[in-house]
């Protein structure tokens, strides 16, 4: 029996040496979630999830073992995700608007800044953080808007030059209110943005105008508040790297990337050099550039939070001798233009009006409690813009979700019926 005992321990250890790589993935993996706050909704998902993590975990191994590589990859919030899911979920440049813009770039309507600095004045390095002309990096999530955080940037640090006020702008605005080429979380451009802005007469703020990271109704309140204004903007022509430097030494410019590759995904930090295709997929903001051992680089402002590249930013090398850059980041650049001072500040909201005797607060809705013959003898408040009030006289609807179910206490957009 004891031989018996002694040859099944055998053959434990044996099975034991090749999982021993994968208990410390998972042990990786466990450590991993806890610090990114990840939780996944079965047991089958999370082992899902963790093969996708072992296979990038190899992948940041083999690249960063690389003595000539001058930038480094890491297990970075994106680490769960394969490639081709990345890819669906955090690029939303619209290609087919890009090689239009492409286009008119290579002929002569193309603008190419006649405010910019004289070329014998662009100084060697700058960076736009430095003078004060770049919010903090914000989080567009599984949101496809890149084009409206890059546009929001642009105009932020325009604003923040002409008027030394750093405010904080809507992209939400622009994803709930600019349809008429932009497509929401669905993509978009950035000169269709600043488009949309011009004919607006301005651009909300980020805290008037929350970003929630998804589709949503275009509230027309907020869409009168016209915080910033520009006045026009400008089309870098495609592949030219020197009036690229030109416009970053003037303001913060917008630029259409290639962001889909793996080490674009779980970069960490250093010059990024690729490789990487010139399709573009992403929008970013070039917030200065400088130089570092000989080479020269861009930073880079992205919209993937701060548990992305260099607490959300990247130094992108260039100067490299093709007229695309790397990633394409010479194809597709364009800025806003402003010459006239922001309007004044929009007065506040006063009350909602009930009856001659009884109101609401700013931004609620009047909704009878209690009527006779018509006439509501007592009213009360809904804490929602132009909301739908229920006909138990109790609950109310916002109105882009104007269907009252009082029965469940839920609020529906569209009224369904079962025959």
């Amino acid at each position: 029996m004891c031989w018996l005992l002694f040859f099944v321990h055998l053959i434990l250890l044996f099975f034991q040496v090749p999982t021993c790589k994968s208990s410390s993935i998972s042990d990786l993996f466990d450590s991993w979630c806890k610090e990114y706050g990840k939780t996944y909704t079965s047991e089958q998902e999370r082992e899902h999830r963790l093969k996708v993590f072992e296979k990038n975990y190899e992948y940041v191994n083999q690249h960063n073992i690389r003595a000539n590589s001058s930038y480094t990859l890491s297990l970075n919030a994106f680490a769960d995700l394969t490639n081709h899911e990345f890819k669906a979920k955090y690029l939303g440049l619209s290609p087919s608007a890009s090689d239009l813009l492409i286009r008119l770039n290579n002929g002569p309507a193309a603008i190419d800044g006649p405010n910019f600095v004289q070329e014998s004045d662009i100084p060697s390095s700058l960076d736009w953080r430095n003078k004060g002309a770049v919010t903090g990096v914000k989080d567009q999530g599984s949101c496809g808007a890149c084009w409206s955080f890059s546009a929001t940037g642009a105009v932020e640090g325009i604003n923040q030059i002409k008027t030394g006020s750093l405010v904080s702008l809507s992209e939400q605005e622009l994803i709930d209110c600019d349809k008429s080429y932009n497509d929401g979380c669905g993509g978009g451009l950035m000169d269709y943005a600043y488009e949309f802005i011009i004919k607006n007469k301005g651009i909300d703020t980020e805290e008037d105008y929350p970003y929630r990271g998804r589709d949503g109704t275009c509230n027309k309140d907020k869409l009168k508040r016209h915080v910033v204004t520009i006045d026009s903007y400008g089309d870098i022509p495609a592949k030219n790297e020197k009036k690229l430097l030109q416009a970053v030494a003037t303001q913060p410019v917008s630029v259409g990337i290639c962001g889909s590759d793996s080490s674009f995904q779980l970069y960490s930090g250093g010059i990024f050099t690729g490789p990487c295709s010139t399709s573009l997929d992403h929008a970013v903001l070039i917030v200065g550039y400088d130089s570092k051992d000989g080479k020269d680089y861009w930073i880079i402002k992205n919209s993937w939070g701060r548990y992305w590249g260099m607490n959300g930013y990247m130094h992108m090398l260039r100067n490299t001798g093709t007229a695309e850059g790397v990633c394409g980041i010479n194809m597709l650049a364009s800025y806003p233009i402003k010459t006239s001072p922001n309007p004044p500040p929009s007065p506040a909201p006063g009350p909602t009006r009930c009856n001659l005797f009884t109101y609401c607060s700013s931004g609620e809705t009047c909704c009878c409690a209690r009527h006779f013959l018509g006439i509501c003898l007592k009213w009360r408040c809904c804490e929602a813009v132009s909301a739908v009030c229920c006909k138990d006289h109790t609950h109310c609807c916002p109105h882009d979700y104007p269907v009252c179910d009082t029965k469940r206490n839920i609020c529906l957009k569209v009224c369904f019926r079962l025959s």
